[in-house]
């Protein structure tokens, strides 16, 4: 089956609730799932990383972009991170059984859709680019939202590909296809941001630096920060970026403080940099012991029972019910076709496939909104109504269950008692479910 990932950028990391209904109208689209979401409120950006078969994906694009350019006012937004719009860069990245032919249509796809349905304007980049100084994302985005703003309808240099030629509060989009990206920053234990962008001019290939990597400086959580994409690790890899930053950092009385990844990096990525600070010349990647174990053991039987026991955000009871209840809706799929029910039967496995979607939403949103709490360091009294959103679906197919579970009556004794034992589990699980829907439980 093909894979791609997506990772789209949003231009929000200082309201939780925001950030979790988001990740939850993408996670919500079937065999969508989300791998990370890493928030920065200074950079007020967030980055989440997706991954599945191409169309649901980027079904799952399309959503998150909806529900930022609902949300996401860039006449209010402030942060350190350049930026044109609410969804600001989408990109999509071929993994499995895809070529980059098929990324880039997928993205010119998107994009089409985007400014048809949601009226915005839209760029290319990358592969997908249309024109060739398109490809690189920084000529697009130069002079960010208020400089798009007031260059939009008047340079031709400016006009999207896709879309209208206006700036509205959502901003536009870039939407495009690349390889795999690193994005990796560097703290200095200096906060003189000024030493950051010399040393970011240093690293930078556009100013004489490194191929393959892209710098500015930054002032970060009060430290100097070189921030960095790293476009393609298997030419300048991650070791030799940050040896040459150390150089730099020395020569201007500083030094390397930490650094930190924006979502996800290849493993190989992490071999090289091992293979090359331990000289390990004749390292192999099957002596990594995880991944063998985990093809070895883990990977036949890994399932929602293991990640409930995960400490940390994500799967609650939330997940769980809406688990529970896909096993009952399979239940009644069997004893449906026992009972030579076809129309219960499809109505059944219909149910099966939305409470499992809801679960894994609600999981990804509430991992997303504790990311963004941690972050800012202040705990909210309450959960954002976005994460009501998962229970009432859930609920809505619990009840549903239940209807169709008492409507089995013609089947032999034995599925019958089947049913029977059923029903009190649903009207249990009900119950406790309608206590994080405040409405339900009023009601």
């Amino acid at each position: 089956m093909p894979l791609v990932e997506c990772v789209p950028n949003f231009s929000e990391g200082r309201r939780p609730e925001v950030v979790a209904a988001i990740v939850q109208a993408m996670a919500a689209v079937p065999q969508v799932h989300v791998l990370d979401v890493h928030s920065d409120p200074d950079h007020n950006r967030s980055v989440v990383t997706l991954v599945g078969p191409p169309q649901a994906v980027a079904e799952a694009a399309f959503q998150g972009i909806a529900e930022a350019a609902r949300r996401i006012n860039l006449e209010e937004h402030q942060g350190q991170h350049p930026r044109i719009g609410a969804a600001d860069v989408v990109p999509f990245v071929p993994l499995e059984d895809m070529t980059m032919d098929e990324a880039v249509d997928l993205a010119r796809g998107l994009a089409r859709r985007v400014a048809a349905e949601l009226d915005l304007p839209v760029y290319l980049y990358g592969y997908a680019a249309l024109r060739p100084e398109r490809r690189a994302l920084e000529h697009i985005r130069r002079g960010g939202y208020e400089g798009l703003k007031a260059a939009i309808a008047t340079d031709p240099d400016r006009a999207p590909d896709f879309g209208p030629r206006r700036l509205g509060p959502a901003g536009a989009v870039v939407i495009g296809a690349r390889d795999f990206l690193i994005a990796y920053n560097v703290y200095l234990t200096t906060d003189d941001v000024d030493v950051a962008r010399r040393i970011a001019r240093a690293v930078r290939h556009s100013s004489g630096g490194l191929r393959y990597v892209k710098a500015l400086g930054l002032r970060v959580k009060g430290r100097a920060q070189v921030s960095m994409n790293l476009t393609d690790y298997r030419r300048t890899p991650v070791h030799r970026v940050m040896e040459l930053i150390r150089s730099e950092a020395r020569r201007y009385g500083t030094q390397v403080h930490h650094s930190e990844l924006v979502g996800m990096i290849p493993q190989k990525a992490l071999w090289e940099a091992a293979r090359w600070y331990l000289q390990l010349d004749e390292f192999q990647d099957t002596q990594v012991l995880e991944p063998r174990v985990w093809q070895a053991v883990h990977a036949p039987t890994r399932d929602v029972l293991t990640r409930l026991a995960e400490p940390g955000p994500g799967p609650a009871f939330v997940t769980l019910a809406g688990y529970v209840g896909a096993m009952a809706a399979a239940l009644l799929a069997k004893l449906a076709k026992v009972g030579e029910a076809q129309d219960l039967r499809a109505r059944a496995l219909a149910l099966r496939q939305t409470c499992l979607r809801w679960a894994e939403a609600d999981a990804a949103a509430l991992q997303a909104h504790w990311a963004v709490v941690r972050k800012l360091g202040e705990r909210p009294e309450a959960l954002p109504p976005a994460l009501q959103e998962g229970p009432r679906h859930i609920l809505a197919a619990l009840r549903e269950i239940q209807s169709l579970a008492q409507a089995l009556t013609h089947l032999p004794p034995a599925a019958r008692k089947d049913v029977e034992a059923l029903l009190p589990v649903l009207e249990a699980l009900i119950q406790a479910l309608q206590t994080f829907v405040p409405d339900e439980a009023a009601a």
